[in-house]
């Protein structure tokens, strides 16, 4: 019985430290990365699809997209590796979390404003909405498997927020373009 228990002891500790281990990664590197693809995917939304509603052309919505995605790029990483050290709250170098939020910002916002690159306004746009979706199902997806957030909850919070700021974008375009 005692070699059982020894056994079944030293799987405890060593759940215990796998449990640690992917607690620290979650926590200091798919959290910061998913706030970012977040901020990137949903804040550049309204200003990309404002502008190219307002001039009805792509490569304008490609560089307003450029812009809005390396500005809050920057701004992100900055926030976040100045929120705190780590020291207190365990989360990780200040200084990685700030460049995995900023570039992940990045690549969210971009992803969505490469389909402007096509000069068919139309194809552009059909890309983008698809490219939308997909970037909001891919969020929706991360929260659940390493947050552990309830898949059709989530779904749908990403979705509302996602589509609220999609909406006004679009809204915005049209408001500006009225003659």
């Amino acid at each position: 019985m005692a070699a059982e228990e020894l056994v079944e002891g030293r799987e405890a500790v060593l759940s215990e430290a796998d449990q640690k281990t992917n607690h620290d990664f979650v926590l200091q590197k798919v959290q910061p990365a998913l706030l970012g693809l977040m901020d990137g995917s949903v804040s550049t939304l309204a200003p990309l699809f404002a502008a190219v509603g307002v001039t009805h052309r792509p490569i304008d919505g490609f560089f307003v997209g450029l812009a809005a995605s390396v500005g809050a790029g920057i701004s992100m990483g900055l926030a976040e590796s100045l929120s705190d050290d780590g020291a207190v709250t365990g989360r990780g170098n200040p200084i990685m979390r700030g460049a995995i939020t900023g570039l992940a910002t990045m690549f969210g916002g971009m992803l969505h404003t490469l389909p402007f690159l096509i000069h068919d306004l139309s194809m552009a746009l059909h890309l983008a909405y698809a490219v939308v979706v997909f970037e909001l199902f891919a969020i929706a997806f991360i929260r659940y498997q390493f947050m552990k957030s309830p898949l059709a909850q989530t779904v749908g919070q990403v979705i509302i927020g996602g589509g609220i700021v999609f909406a006004i974008g679009l809204w915005l375009g049209k408001l500006g373009a009225a003659p």
